[in-house]
């Protein structure tokens, strides 16, 4: 029966590590891969994180299932992260957490709620956005549609995108970065936020926002401006959420569904419809994850230690944008790509053509997606130089 099935591309960052690894270049540099990065090219477990696993080997007393929504510790703490301390919104009880594996699997649990709930709704997300939201939301049986986000001069296009906003078929779904946007880096002032808000609610839309960075552009309260604004305005909004990056447990697959409703009641409906598409999903989540995550915003002595952490990456991931483009300068290339100093996150539209990203590959040993693409946790001070120089070759 498996004579037939026909062999498929491999994703493309994959094949990017593969090459990576097979290259002997001595000075060849990874700007693909979408992991937070420290100076020395590593992915190091926060100390936070560590004194938490400690306190889990110490302290655990089982390995039972988690139930579906998972366990309820790790949901009293992710909803006042992202929705805020004392939220009229937890206040009044409208919003529901469903732990779940990683962000991603936050994603697939909306789309499969939106699938078989609201039959008929299709899904718009921005022109460019994150490659596996084109394969998500099709999986699951909805129709996928773009609104514009960046245009030819590689900048925020949102003329553009409030346009199309506003000829979105109403009650349709429309998919937002909350912040850090994959893979541009751009992303929306409060004022924008403001005029989407208002689109929005004038279409009657249903916003999924993408939460995947908080703490990673301008702070933990800051990046949630739009989510909270969203979440406090409008009656209904579903909230995707991960600790991969904030938390740097990309392998203990930890993520959040949060959904909010109308009114308590509401939300109770909502969270049982939720139970179940968990249940036909993968039935329990991963437990470890959401236990360190638990573990530290319940200490405040840890909870300061990891939030004094991610104030580190965050630094240093910005401090290296404006390097960046202080290393362009003696070639003349800092107007071209002053972008990179503005955006926000781990990515960075740089707008280098495909042709030059190969080029990067070929002839310096630099690895980024061909859309130009780059991981900017992926700089160092050692390498600046070196593709500062390098993009100057190929410019």
């Amino acid at each position: 029966m498996f004579e037939k099935i026909e062999r498929v591309p491999g994703d493309a960052i994959l094949g990017l590590i593969e090459a990576f690894k097979k290259d002997t270049n001595p000075q060849k540099v990874d700007l693909g891969v979408g992991v937070y990065k420290d100076d020395q090219g590593n992915t190091p477990v926060m100390r936070a994180v560590k004194e938490a696993e400690a306190l889990l080997l110490k302290n655990e007393t089982t390995k039972t299932y988690i139930g579906s929504h998972g366990a309820p510790a790790y949901g009293e703490v992710i909803l006042p992260m992202v929705l805020g301390e004392g939220s009229p919104v937890l206040d009044a009880k409208r919003a529901s957490a469903t732990q779940s594996p990683g962000g991603t699997g936050a994603l697939r649990l909306a789309a499969d709620f939106i699938a078989t709930q609201l039959p008929g709704k299709d899904i718009w997300v921005s022109d460019p956005t994150w490659p596996n939201h084109l394969g998500i939301f099709p999986a699951a049986g909805l129709t996928l549609r773009k609104y514009p986000y960046v245009d030819a001069e590689n900048r925020l296009d949102f003329d553009g995108m409030l346009g199309a906003l506003k000829e979105i078929p109403e009650g349709d779904v429309v998919l937002l970065h909350a912040c850090c946007h994959n893979p541009t880096g751009f992303d929306l002032s409060r004022d924008q936020w403001q005029q989407v808000l208002e689109v929005v609610r004038e279409r009657n839309l249903l916003p999924l926002i993408d939460f995947a960075y908080q703490g990673f552009g301008e702070g933990l309260d800051e990046d949630a401006y739009g989510v909270r604004l969203m979440a406090e305005s409008l009656d209904e909004v579903i909230i995707t959420s991960s600790c991969s990056k904030n938390f740097g447990i990309y392998c203990e697959r930890t993520g959040c569904l949060i959904m909010v409703a109308k009114n308590e009641e509401q939300m109770e409906n909502v969270r049982s419809q939720i139970a179940i598409v968990a249940r036909e999903n993968y039935s329990n989540p991963p437990a470890h994850g959401g236990s360190i995550v638990s573990e530290i915003l319940h200490s405040a002595e840890l909870a300061a230690l990891w939030r004094d952490e991610l104030t580190e990456m965050r630094d240093r991931i910005n401090t290296l944008r404006r390097d960046f483009v202080e290393a362009l300068k003696p070639y003349g290339l800092e107007q071209k790509y002053a972008c990179v100093a503005e955006q926000r996150g781990m990515f960075s539209y740089t707008g280098l053509t495909g042709e030059q990203v190969d080029r990067l590959r070929d002839e310096f040993g630099i690895y980024m997606v061909r859309s130009g693409r780059a991981n900017v946790a992926g700089f160092s001070h050692k390498n600046l130089p070196y593709l500062a120089e390098a993009i100057a070759a190929v410019n």
